[in-house]
């Protein structure tokens, strides 16, 4: 049973709100985020990433940025930039990308329910960007990013969500990068307390992406209730920001890899290995391999494009983490030929998200890296699997399109 609650969002001026959405915080660096920001004052960036408004050699862990974070969003509350809505709501939160639409409701989820694992993780978190999370929502009292959550799609749920849609949205832009977004307030109580009520019909939810985040929420709201030891529960700081997506709303991307060096070895030497466990193909006239089923990997080597398809006895299909690409690859490839036993580690591999495509791995191989490994994209259901067994996918397993604007709706702590 999920607890989905409704909330008093904090949100932009309908005016400013596409000059405030801003890209995840983790989806860019330092540099790349003061680019972003420079002809435009309103962006969520200098609350989510408040170093670029400090001097370059201030480290980005410093108490100052966190500090400077919690400034810049009382300012932008102050200035009236934003305002709060005077009762609970749900938001549902439309985004178009290439025609494709995803649509999912904004709310409040409750930090027992992570705990008690009825909120489903499948990846591993690292404690320094966990921290990180930590003092930025402790310093703000906010959660200013939502995690992303799906769920086995509910017929109800769904047609009210549908049937809402029809009404007048309180946002509608399309961002700098063509993606549209859409905003609607379900602010009908009947309305809010049967999607309340649906949604503990919902026997998980599970974290599509912001691992980190959430981990980071639920220590914030520990940290409040030892802070408020006569604490009932029904306060803010129990519940973090999400917006929960059915999942036949969502597209998981590939997240491709491409590895500096072959470990010592010529090119004819690992091309010999990786034949040991994998039918290898040049690709017909050289065209780039996206590969079209699970199993299938495509190679860039020294200019040219291998298809490469794994052979029986390289994985265990029973397994849900084995029988994963990622994993396949990793057990086949990347440790036991080129070296690399950690990939989260290694400064020998690099990671690059599918919306970049196929040009992009070419690009890098032909550059500073050697050859490029092009996937299949892991599935909802590969997701799902995973974290019902209690097991843990391998790291950037995962690329979602199109992300969840921050600076949308901001949920305070108190």
């Amino acid at each position: 049973m999920a607890i989905v609650k409704p909330f008093r969002a904090i949100r932009p001026i309908k005016e400013l709100a596409s000059k405030i959405a801003a890209l995840p915080y983790d989806v860019m660096d330092t540099a790349e985020a003061r680019e972003m920001v420079k002809d435009n004052p309103y962006s969520f960036l200098h609350v989510d990433k408040a170093q670029i408004d400090l001097d370059a050699d201030v480290n980005m862990y410093d108490n100052v940025v966190y500090e400077k974070a919690r400034d810049n969003l009382n300012k932008m509350i102050k200035d009236k930039q934003y305002i709060q809505d005077e009762k609970p709501c749900f938001y549902i939160y439309r985004q178009v990308m290439n025609g494709r639409g995803q649509t999912g409701l904004v709310a409040c989820t409750s930090i027992d329910d992570y705990v008690n694992n009825i909120i489903k993780k499948h990846e591993l978190t690292v404690e320094a960007k966990e921290l990180d999370r930590v003092n930025h929502v402790d310093y703000c009292d906010a959660n200013t990013g939502p995690i992303f959550l799906t769920y086995r799609a509910n017929n109800e749920i769904s047609e009210i969500v549908n049937k809402w849609v029809k009404k007048e949205p309180i946002y509608d832009f399309v961002s700098e990068d063509g993606n549209g977004h859409i905003v609607w307030l379900i602010d009908d109580s009947k309305v809010v307390n049967k999607l309340e009520k649906l949604f503990k019909t919902v026997e998980y939810l599970y974290i599509a992406d912001g691992h980190h985040r959430s981990a980071s929420a639920v220590k914030v709201g520990h940290l409040r209730r030892v802070q408020n030891e006569s604490y009932s529960g029904d306060e803010e700081f129990n519940f973090f920001l999400s917006i929960s997506y059915p999942d036949n709303e969502l597209k998981v991307l590939d997240y491709n890899r491409t590895v500096k060096d072959l470990n010592g070895l010529t090119s004819r030497e690992f091309l010999q290995k990786v034949e040991e466990n994998f039918v290898v193909k040049h690709s017909e006239n050289n065209e780039a391999v996206k590969p079209a089923k699970k199993h299938i990997f495509g190679m860039y080597l020294d200019r040219s494009w291998y298809e490469l398809e794994a052979k029986m006895g390289t994985y265990n299909d029973k397994n849900p983490v084995d029988r994963l690409d990622v994993s396949i690859l990793q057990n086949n490839i990347l440790r036991p030929i080129l070296g690399i036993e950690d990939p989260r580690k290694s400064s020998r591999i690099a990671f690059i998200g599918g919306i970049r495509g196929l040009k992009e791995l070419e690009k890098r191989a032909n550059t500073d890296m050697k050859v490029s490994f092009s996937m299949f994209a892991t599935t909802i259901d590969d997701i799902m699997n995973i974290a019902d067994n209690g097991q843990k996918m391998p790291p950037k397993s995962t690329w979602f399109e199109p992300k969840p604007r921050s600076g949308l709706f901001v949920h305070k702590l108190k």
